[in-house]
C-alpha cells in the first residue's frame, strides 16, 4: 500500500492508499523504499524543535504536520509574509517539500495548506478564502468526503451554503465544528508539544558563533537578563533550560535543576559550566549557532529568611549549592537522601528522595530521637532482601540458643526480644501474609544481628522460619 509518493508519481496518477501491486501496473519501474512510520515522527518532532526559533507555542498536527501559534511573535520576522516566507525557504533548503498559510484559526489554516502554499488570510477573510477550494481539503474522513461528493456539494462554500442541522443529521456533530473552524466561525486551542515557559531570555546572531568563549558569554548575558526579570517579580529558578539552535536545523536543549530558588547570575553560569563540562555527547556547535536561549521552565517565590551571627546557619545553603554542582555533572537522581516514613515495616521505614527535591520541600519529617546512652532498637542499614537462617533452639516456640548464617556458625550469648510487626493489614488485599517477631542477638563473639521469625499466622502458628534481617555496627 502506497503511503507516501513524490511529484513524479504523482503526475502518474498515483495516490496514497493505492495496493503497490496496482502502481507496479501503472509504472513498472517505480521505486519502493518501506515506510518507516517511527523515523517519520521522529523527523516531525526534529522539525518541531526547529520551530521553537519561531514561538514557543509549537503542535503537532499528525501525521505530516504542525500548528504554530504566532499571536505577537510575527512582527519580529518583519510580519506574518515575511516570517512564513522565511520558515518555508528554510525547510527546503533542508530537503523539505512545505506547504504552509496563515489564518484565524487552526483548521482554517491546515485547509489552506492542502489547496495552495503562501496564504496570508487576515482575520475574518477565512470563510471567504476557503469557499472555492474541494470539500477534500477540509481533511475529513473519506466516507464523509465521499458522501458530500454524492450529494453535489463539492467546494466548501456548496457545504456552508447548506443549514447547520442538515449537515449534522447526515455527517455528524463532530464534522460541523470542523466547518465551521475552517470557517473562522468557531475556534479550538492547540495543544502545544511543551510547556510554555515562565520566562525567556534568548540572542539571535546575524553570523552564526561556534567558539566556546562566546557560547558562554552569551549565557551569561542571558542568565543576567533572566535573573533581572525574576527578581521583578520577586521570583527565583528551580529549573533552567538552555537551547542552541543551528544553523543546519538541529536543536541541542541541556537542562539544570536546583534545589532552591537561585537568585544570582553566576550560580546558572557556573551550573550549565559543570552541565557543559560533563556531556557525554560534547555540544556540537557544525556549522554555528544562530540563536541561543535560556528558559526558566518553572520557578518558585523567593522567601527572604532572617539570618543571625551564627555561622551554622548558611551550612544548608552551602549544601545545596553543593549538590546543585554535583547534580548538573552526574545527574539529580544519583544523589539522594534518605528520609523516614510513618510506617513500622522495617523495610518501608525509608524513602529515598532526590537530594534537590529534600531541600525544596517545606517541611521535612524527622528521624526518631533517642537517648544517647539507650542501644539502638534497629540497625542502620538492613539487607536488601532478608536472609535465610537455620537456627537451633532450646524450645520449639522459643528464641534460639544458636544460629547458621553464610556456613558460619554462631552460637549466641545474648538475646532479646520478641519485638511483633504485623504487616499492614490494609496493604494485603487477599493475601494473609505471616507477622514477624524480631529479636535482637549478640553471639559469643561480640557480634550483634537482627533476627526475626516468620510463622504467626493472623489465626493460626505454623511453622517458623527464620531470617537475619540486619547487623548491628
Amino acid at each position: 500500500m502506497i503511503s507516501a509518493l513524490n511529484d513524479a508519481a504523482t503526475r502518474l496518477g498515483l495516490e496514497p492508499g493505492l495496493p503497490l501491486a496496482n502502481a507496479r501496473a501503472i509504472c513498472p519501474d517505480i521505486a519502493v523504499f518501506d515506510a518507516d512510520d517511527a523515523a517519520d515522527e521522529q523527523t516531525l518532532n526534529d522539525i518541531a524543535d526547529w520551530c521553537d526559533r519561531f514561538t514557543p507555542l509549537v503542535a503537532l498536527d499528525p501525521p505530516h504536520g504542525l500548528l504554530l501559534d504566532i499571536s505577537g511573535c510575527a512582527h519580529l520576522f518583519g510580519g506574518e509574509v515575511a516570517m512564513l516566507k522565511t520558515i518555508c525557504d528554510a525547510l527546503r533548503r533542508q530537503g523539505f517539500v512545505v506547504s504552509a498559510a496563515i489564518a484565524g484559526t487552526a483548521a482554517c489554516a491546515r485547509t489552506l495548506t492542502r489547496a495552495r502554499s503562501g496564504n496570508v488570510i487576515a482575520e475574518g477573510q477565512e470563510a471567504a478564502a476557503v469557499a472555492a477550494l474541494p470539500v477534500f481539503t477540509l481533511g475529513a474522513d473519506d466516507a464523509i468526503t465521499r458522501g458530500l461528493r454524492r450529494a453535489g456539494l463539492k467546494t466548501i462554500g456548496d457545504v456552508a451554503a447548506r443549514g447547520r442541522h442538515e449537515i449534522a443529521a447526515r455527517f455528524g456533530a463532530d464534522f460541523v465544528a470542523l466547518l465551521e473552524q475552517a470557517l473562522g466561525a468557531r475556534d479550538a486551542p492547540i495543544s502545544p508539544r511543551k510547556p510554555l515557559p515562565d520566562y525567556i531570555a534568548e540572542r539571535r546572531f546575524a553570523e552564526p558563533v561556534a567558539t566556546d568563549t562566546v557560547i558562554a558569554a552569551t549565557l551569561s548575558r542571558l542568565a543576567q537578563t533572566l535573573i533581572a526579570s525574576m527578581n521583578r517579580d520577586g521570583k527565583g529558578a528551580r529549573r533552567l533550560e538552555a537551547s542552541f539552535f543551528r544553523t543546519d536545523g538541529a536543536v541541542r536543549a541541556i537542562g539544570v535543576e536546583t534545589g532552591l530558588p537561585v537568585t544570582r547570575g553566576e550560580i546558572i553560569d557556573r551550573l550549565f559550566r559543570e552541565r557543559l563540562d560533563a556531556l557525554a555527547d560534547p555540544l556540537d556547535p557544525g556549522f554555528g549557532f544562530d540563536l541561543i536561549r535560556l528558559a526558566a521552565s518553572r520557578t518558585d517565590d523567593v522567601v527572604a529568611a532572617q539570618r543571625d551571627l551564627d555561622a551554622h546557619v548558611h551550612d544548608s545553603d552551602e549544601v545545596a549549592a553543593l549538590i546543585d554542582r554535583i547534580a548538573a555533572r552526574i545527574g539529580g537522581n544519583r544523589i539522594v537522601v534518605h528520609l523516614p516514613q510513618d510506617t513500622h515495616i522495617p523495610e518501608r521505614a525509608m524513602l529515598a528522595v532526590p537530594a534537590q527535591h529534600r531541600f525544596a520541600a517545606a517541611t521535612v519529617a524527622a528521624w526518631p530521637a533517642r537517648a544517647e546512652a539507650e542501644p539502638p532498637l534497629r540497625p542502620l542499614r538492613l539487607f536488601a532482601q532478608p536472609e535465610p537462617v537455620e537456627v537451633l533452639a532450646d524450645f520449639p516456640h522459643g528464641p534460639p540458643a544458636a544460629f547458621r548464617w553464610r556456613r558460619a556458625f554462631h552460637r549466641l550469648a545474648l538475646i532479646e526480644g520478641p519485638e511483633r510487626i504485623a504487616m499492614e493489614w490494609w496493604r494485603l488485599g487477599d493475601r494473609d501474609d505471616l507477622t514477624r517477631d524480631y529479636f535482637r542477638a549478640e553471639d559469643s563473639d561480640g557480634a550483634r544481628f537482627w533476627l526475626y521469625r516468620e510463622g504467626v499466622h493472623r489465626r493460626e502458628v505454623v511453622s517458623f522460619r527464620w531470617f537475619l534481617h540486619g547487623l548491628f555496627a
